[in-house]
């Protein structure tokens, strides 16, 4: 079997992490697993680049509340968290995620942050509609959804969103998915490799996120990262 594969159109096929009701030590290696990659692959930093860009030249005496969709197991806020601390910026950080198990070692991992706190929500829930915040992250998150569901998450996010949103995701790509199933051959979690090869075919090319912003009329930026990741960040 070749390790390239047609990648015009995105796939709907779901990802077995897509069951929210997942949990146990498989979940947890899983996303152990998938933090480490994605800190090794350097694709974290892709997303606290972005919160730097949002807050650049805004004060540091404000507090600002910062939400994370599909949060998993809080490794992109305590990476913001410890920035934060850092810098002399006042955060406060929640965790979303559907997964109660997720969340539940989300939370495990985070009791130094006292910054940090997560809750189990549907994103569309009447709830998380309700919920105010500065600048919404979604990390490996958007591509989940189909584009028409895409179109109202967008919008939605954007009525509540005071700064802006920081999206990080892969780009669709015959090359990324060939490099994945050589990268694979040393992952262990098979979950891992056959949701990974699925979210590649599942992401972005930059076409796909410039006719959002087009048809959205959107405040946005578009920047390739290393690896095979869109930062694209909107503004409000």
């Amino acid at each position: 079997m070749s390790i390239f594969i047609d990648t015009t159109y995105r796939s709907n096929k779901t990802e077995i992490m897509d069951d929210f009701s997942m949990k146990g030590e498989l979940l947890r290696d899983t996303l152990d697993k998938l933090g480490n990659i994605n800190k090794w692959l350097g694709g974290n930093r892709v997303t606290l680049n972005g919160v730097k860009k949002i807050l650049h030249g805004l004060p540091k005496d404000l507090t600002y509340r910062i939400v994370d969709l599909g949060c998993g197991h809080g490794d992109i806020l305590r990476l913001i968290a410890d920035y934060g601390r850092r810098e002399g910026y006042k955060f406060e950080l929640i965790g979303i995620d559907a997964n109660q198990d997720a969340i539940d070692y989300a939370t495990e991992l985070s009791v130094d942050y006292s910054e940090l706190s997560f809750e189990t929500k549907d994103i569309f829930s009447k709830e998380f509609k309700e919920l105010d915040y500065d600048i919404a992250l979604a990390t490996l998150f958007l591509h989940h959804f189909k584009t028409e569901e895409l179109e109202v998450l967008l919008k939605q996010l954007l009525s509540k969103a005071k700064l802006g949103l920081v999206i990080n995701d892969l780009h669709r790509s015959e090359m990324a998915y060939g490099l994945f199933r050589l990268l694979s051959l040393a992952i262990s979690n098979q979950m891992i490799v056959e949701d990974g090869l699925t979210s590649i075919l599942r992401a972005f090319k930059r076409k796909d996120l410039e006719h959002l912003t087009q048809k959205l009329n959107l405040k946005s930026e578009i920047r390739w990262k290393w690896a095979f990741r869109y930062q694209w960040l909107i503004k409000n």
